[in-house]
């Protein structure tokens, strides 16, 4: 049983959700301001609302029908095979939910004491909004995965608030130039949601899942995927040279490497159907993208 769980929860996911993190806290350090304790808290933390979210979305999809035999194209979900049922899911994404809480708890508690009351009570409510969010996706009436807001919310929460939100725990402020980067990590991370729903456009569409691609269809998806890939380059690019004291600094041209071959097989894919391998290869590519860009700005500080 416990091999299930853990497949529910798509460890393949992981490196792509803690690439903000990765991200903010190289920035931060280049900044004169770390702390190990936070950082790991921190990834922790993400971590488990990145598995909060896959269970939630395992969960949302399988009781909607969305993901079923016939239209499925990726790897069968733990609802969809059988192998758990959405009372069992329903009570671990509880637990999970309850355990990652307690976990950005007492990170807000190690970042900010008892005395800063403000930051505090804003750090807790920005918990709370990410587990809702990552709860939320696919689940419930209302579910705004289903309405075409996905990619917002990854944005938000992959991009924005990972990066910056690590940021501030570590430094206690908040400097504009670090969204630009931040920027560039919720670009790439609705690159990889873009994929999977290029991929599930056929059986999406016929569950009422009206996700972006649904809505304006493959072929003006495939451009919106161009353009988060160009722009998340772009806003990289700009800090570097706004920022620049050395060459360590362009290390995270290396990661467009494989991004740039990544944007040559969507360019020539026929079948959306064919990219399910390419979603481990983007989100790849973007952790390795926040190793280089983080370490870069580390090392040239």
């Amino acid at each position: 049983m416990f091999k299930i769980y853990v497949k529910a929860a798509r460890l393949r996911t992981l490196p792509l959700s803690v690439s903000g993190i990765i991200v903010g806290s190289f920035l931060a350090a280049s900044h004169g301001y770390f702390n190990w304790l936070i950082c790991g808290l921190a990834l922790l933390t993400t971590i488990g609302f990145q598995i909060i979210s896959n269970f939630a979305n395992d969960y949302g999809d399988g009781i909607k029908g969305t993901d079923n035999n016939m239209d499925r194209i990726g790897p069968k979900r733990a609802i969809q095979s059988g192998e758990i049922s959405p009372a069992q899911l329903l009570r671990t994404i509880k637990i999970t939910s309850a355990i990652t809480l307690v976990i950005a708890i007492f990170l807000i508690y190690i970042a900010f004491g008892k005395e800063d009351f403000i930051n505090l009570l804003l750090f807790f409510v920005l918990g709370i909004a990410s587990i809702a969010a990552a709860v939320k996706y696919t689940m419930g009436k209302k579910a705004y995965g289903y309405s075409g807001f996905g990619d917002f919310f990854v944005f938000l929460f992959f991009g924005l608030l990972s990066v910056c939100g690590s940021y501030y725990l570590f430094s206690k402020k908040l400097d504009f130039a670090i969204f630009l980067p931040a920027i560039s990590i919720g670009l790439l991370s609705i690159g990889v949601l873009n994929l999977n729903n290029m991929r599930d456009s056929v059986s999406d569409a016929k569950s009422g899942k009206n996700t972006i691609v649904v809505k304006i269809g493959v072929e003006f998806a495939k451009y919106y995927h161009y353009y988060l890939l160009i722009a998340s380059f772009l806003f990289a690019l700009l800090y570097s040279f706004i920022f620049y004291k050395s060459w360590h600094q362009l290390l995270f041209l290396l990661a467009y490497v494989p991004i740039g071959k990544h944007f040559l097989v969507v360019y020539r894919n026929k079948r959306p159907v064919l990219l399910d391998p390419e979603l481990k290869k983007l989100a790849l590519s973007t952790f390795l993208f926040a190793l280089l860009f983080g370490l870069g700005t580390f090392l040239a500080s």
